[in-house]
C-alpha cells in the first residue's frame, strides 16, 4: 500500500533535479574556462565556478537522500512519517539557506562573506567542499538533526527492516561525520586528517550505505525476489565496504606527514574497495535474473542496473588505478583524479538518486510507472548521460595521463601553465561530452511530462 506521508518526497525530489542542473550549467562554464581563460571573468572567476558546482552537487545529492528516505521508511516501517510538518518545514528551511549560499559565493567576495557570518567566531571556512559559512553548516547540522528524528520516529513505531536499518546507519553516519567540518585546527596535517575524515568517510563509507539501501529497496520492488535474498546480499556489501572504505581512507594520508605506515595500510585497503561495488554489481543483475515479475518501471530497472556497473567503474576500476602508493606519487591531484571523481560520483551516487526518483515520482503521481513514450525518452537520457560520463572520464584520464607524463615524470618536465596547453584538446573534448550529458538531463526532465499510452495506470505494489 502507499502511504499519505510519502508525499513529502516529491518536493526535495524535484529541488534535487532543479539544483542538479544547476551543478551542470556551473560545470559546463568551468570546462569552457579551462580553454577559455578569460570566460566570464571577472564576473565569474573559475574558483567560484568550482565552489559553486562542487557545493550543489553535495546539496542536491542530499535532497536527493532525504527525499528517498521520506519515501522509503514509511513503506518499509508500514506506517505514516512520524511528522511530515516538519519534514516539509526543514525542506523550505534547507533550500533556503542553500539558494541564500549559492547566491552568497557569487556576489559577496569570500573573505567578506567569512566576515558576515561569524567565521572570527569559529573558523571553518576556505577548505575545499567545506566551503560554507559557519550558518549555514549550523543550519545543515540542524536540518540533519530534525531529519534523523523524523526518520528515526517513524521506525521506532514501525516494522524494522534490514533495509531501513542500513538507510538509517547511513544517515546517522552521515550527520555524525559532517561534524568534523566545524574542526579546523592550524597545523595543515592535523587539518588535512580530519578534513578526509567528513570527505573520504561520506563518500568512500557511510554515503555507500545508502546506496546499497535505497537500491536494495528498488530492486525488491521491481524485481519481487524475496526480500531474505536481497538482505543478506546487502550485509555482505556493507561489511566490505565499511572494512575496506574506513581503512581505506588511509591512501589519503600518503604524503600530508601522516606516519609512513599509511602508504601500506592504504594501499593494501584501498586496493580492495572496488569489491564491494562488484559485489552490488553483481549483485544487481543477480537479482533482475532471478526476478518473479515484469514490473512496468523498466526505466528505473534499468538505472538500477547501470547504478551497479557504473559504480563499479568509477569508484572501483577507476579509483583503483592510481589508488597505489607508488602510482599515486605521480598522479595525485591530477586530471586522473577528476577523472576518478566524476564517474564515482556519477555512477554510485547520482544514478543511485535518479533511481529512486524514477521509481517513486509515478507512484507519488498516482501510477505505477511512466507511459511507454516516456519511459523510451527516460532511457534515452540514460544512455545519454551514461554515455557521455564514460567519455569525459576518458577525455580526462587521457589528459591526466599526458599532464603526469609531461609535468612530473619527463627528464624535461613543463611548468604547470604549458603542461595544460598541451592537454587542451582532451578539455575540448570533455567540454563537448558535457554538452551531451547536460542534454541528456534535459530528456530526462522531460521524459516526466511526456503523456502516452498507458498513462494514469492505477499505482501498484
Amino acid at each position: 500500500m502507499q502511504y499519505k506521508s510519502q508525499a513529502v518526497a516529491k518536493p526535495y525530489f524535484i529541488a534535487a533535479i532543479g539544483l542538479f542542473v544547476g551543478q551542470i550549467v556551473f560545470g559546463l562554464i568551468m570546462g569552457l574556462q579551462y580553454v577559455i581563460g578569460d570566460f566570464l571573468f571577472p564576473a565569474l572567476p573559475f574558483n567560484v565556478a568550482r565552489m559553486v558546482h562542487t557545493n550543489l552537487l553535495i546539496v542536491w545529492l542530499l535532497f536527493g537522500f532525504m527525499g528517498a528516505a521520506y519515501y522509503m521508511v514509511p513503506e518499509e516501517s508500514e506506517t505514516e512519517l512520524f511528522s511530515p510538518k516538519l519534514a516539509l518545514a526543514m525542506f523550505w528551511i534547507f533550500l533556503v539557506a542553500g539558494a541564500l549560499t549559492i547566491v552568497g559565493y557569487l556576489f559577496v567576495p569570500y573573505a567578506t562573506l567569512a566576515q558576515m557570518t561569524g567565521n572570527d567566531i569559529l573558523a571553518t571556512m576556505g577548505r575545499e567542499f567545506l566551503e560554507q559559512p559557519l550558518i549555514t553548516k549550523v543550519g545543515i547540522v540542524v536540518v540533519a538533526l530534525a531529519f534523523l528524528f523524523n526518520i528515526s520516529m517513524t521506525m521506532l513505531r514501525g516494522r524494522k527492516t534490514a533495509i531501513s536499518m542500513v538507510l538509517l546507519l547511513g544517515l546517522w553516519g552521515l550527520a555524525i561525520f559532517f561534524l568534523f567540518s566545524f574542526y579546523n585546527p592550524h597545523n595543515l596535517v592535523k587539518d588535512k586528517y580530519y578534513w578526509w575524515w567528513v570527505v573520504h568517510l561520506w563518500v568512500e563509507g557511510v554515503w555507500e550505505l545508502i546506496l546499497g539501501a535505497l537500491l536494495a529497496f528498488v530492486l525488491i520492488k521491481v524485481t519481487g525476489v524475496d526480500r531474505e535474498v536481497i538482505e543478506k546480499w546487502l550485509y555482505v556489501i556493507i561489511t566490505l565496504t565499511l572494512v575496506t572504505g574506513i581503512i581505506g581512507t588511509g591512501h589519503h594520508y600518503y604524503w600530508i606527514g601522516a606516519p609512513e605506515y599509511w602508504q601500506w595500510w592504504g594501499s593494501v585497503f584501498s586496493a580492495l574497495e572496488p569489491i564491494p561495488f562488484f559485489a552490488m554489481t553483481v549483485f544487481a543483475f543477480n537479482m533482475v535474473n532471478r526476478r518473479r515479475r515484469e514490473h512496468p518501471n523498466r526505466a528505473a530497472t534499468l538505472w538500477a542496473l547501470g547504478t551497479g556497473v557504473m559504480s563499479f567503474l568509477g569508484a572501483g576500476v577507476w579509483g583503483f588505478l592510481h589508488t597505489l602508493a607508488p602510482v599515486n606519487y605521480y598522479t595525485h591531484g591530477s586530471q586522473i583524479t577528476a577523472a576518478h571523481g566524476h564517474m564515482a560520483f556519477y555512477g554510485a551516487y547520482v544514478m543511485v538518486v535518479l533511481t529512486i526518483i524514477s521509481y517513486a515520482m509515478p507512484i507519488l503521481r498516482g501510477r505505477a510507472a511512466n507511459s511507454n513514450k516516456a519511459q523510451v525518452l527516460e532511457m534515452w537520457s540514460f544512455w545519454l548521460m551514461t554515455i557521455a560520463m564514460v567519455f569525459i572520464t576518458l577525455f580526462l584520464t587521457a589528459a591526466g595521463i599526458l599532464q603526469v607524463w609531461l609535468q612530473r615524470v619527463s627528464t624535461t618536465p613543463l611548468g604547470f601553465m604549458a603542461t595544460q596547453e598541451q592537454v587542451s584538446l582532451f578539455y575540448w573534448m570533455r567540454e563537448w561530452a558535457g554538452v551531451a550529458f547536460f542534454i541528456g538531463l534535459v530528456v530526462y526532465i522531460a521524459s516526466f511530462f511526456v503523456n502516452g499510452e498507458g498513462e494514469g495506470q492505477a499505482a501498484t505494489r
